[in-house]
C-alpha cells in the first residue's frame, strides 16, 4: 500500500513540475514576442496618401481591419522586457490608429478640435486598463528620451507632422523616425526659413523642453535641414491650421 501510494505521489510531483516548467516557458516566450503591425501598414498604403491625408470616407466603410489591429495590440500590451524600439513602435502606432479610429467614430467632422475630450478621454483599452491619447504622449512617448516622436505622432490636422504611410516597426524605427524629422522640419508649409528668420511650427514652442534638452532650438533643427539657418536667427511661430487632413 505504501508502494503505490510512494509511487502516486511521485507521479503527482513530476506532473506539477512538468506543468510548471511549461508554464515557465510559454510565459516566457509571451515576454519576448511582441505584437507585429503589419494589418497597420496594410491600412496606411491604402488610405493614407505620400502627402499624409487620408482617406477616411473609404477607410469609415472599411473599418473593421483597423478595429482588429487596435483589438491586436489591446491584447498585447509592452512588457519591461521588450526593447526600447518595439515599445517606441508599439505606442507610436497605437496613438497614429487611435486617433484614426476616434476621427472614424466622428465622421465627418472638419476638425479633431471639434470632438469634446479628444485627447484627455481615457477610452484606449490596453491590457487590463484603458488610457488616452494625452497619456500616451505625455506619460509614455514623451518619457523615452526620443524628441522625434513628435514628428512620429499624427493629431490629424493639416500642421501637424504628416502621417506617414508606412508603420513604425522596430526594425525601421531608426530611418522613419529621422526621415519624419527631415521631412518635417524642411516642409514649408509648416517652418520657414528666409531673410534671417526662423517661421516654426508651434510644435517647437509646445515642445520646446524636448528638443533643448541638449543643444539649442536651431541647433536642433540643423540637424535636419537641408539649407542649415543661422543658429541666431530670429524666431516666431506660424499659425497652427487644426482642419482635418483628409485627402481631397
Amino acid at each position: 500500500m505504501n508502494a503505490v501510494l510512494n509511487l502516486f505521489f511521485g507521479l503527482l510531483v513530476l506532473s506539477c513540475n512538468g506543468f510548471a516548467r511549461t508554464s515557465s516557458i510559454t510565459n516566457n516566450e509571451t515576454m519576448v514576442i511582441p505584437p507585429d503591425h503589419d494589418a497597420w501598414n496594410t491600412i496606411l498604403k491604402e488610405y493614407v496618401d505620400n502627402d499624409g491625408n487620408v482617406n477616411y470616407a473609404g477607410l469609415q466603410k472599411n473599418s473593421a481591419d483597423l478595429d482588429a489591429y487596435l483589438k491586436h495590440l489591446e491584447q498585447n500590451p509592452p512588457l519591461s522586457s521588450w526593447s526600447k524600439n518595439e515599445k517606441l513602435a508599439f505606442y507610436i502606432n497605437l496613438y497614429n490608429a487611435a486617433t484614426v479610429k476616434l476621427i472614424l467614430d466622428n465622421y465627418p467632422v472638419q476638425s479633431i478640435k471639434d470632438i469634446p475630450n479628444r485627447w484627455k478621454e481615457m477610452w484606449i483599452p490596453l491590457g487590463k486598463k484603458t488610457t488616452s491619447l494625452n497619456d500616451i504622449e505625455h506619460k509614455v512617448l514623451r518619457e523615452m528620451d526620443e524628441p522625434r516622436i513628435h514628428f512620429a505622432i499624427n493629431c490629424a490636422s493639416y500642421s501637424c507632422p504628416k502621417l506617414l504611410n508606412t508603420a513604425f516597426t522596430s526594425q525601421n524605427m531608426e530611418r522613419l523616425l529621422t526621415k519624419a524629422a527631415i521631412d518635417f522640419v524642411n516642409d514649408k508649409k509648416r517652418n520657414r526659413f528666409e531673410n534671417g528668420q526662423a517661421r516654426l511650427s508651434k510644435i517647437f514652442k509646445w515642445y520646446k523642453s524636448d528638443f533643448t534638452e541638449k543643444t539649442s532650438l536651431l541647433k536642433y533643427i540643423n540637424t535636419y535641414l537641408d539649407n542649415p539657418t543661422n543658429n541666431k536667427a530670429k524666431i516666431d511661430y506660424l499659425d497652427y491650421d487644426w482642419g482635418l487632413n483628409e485627402a481631397k
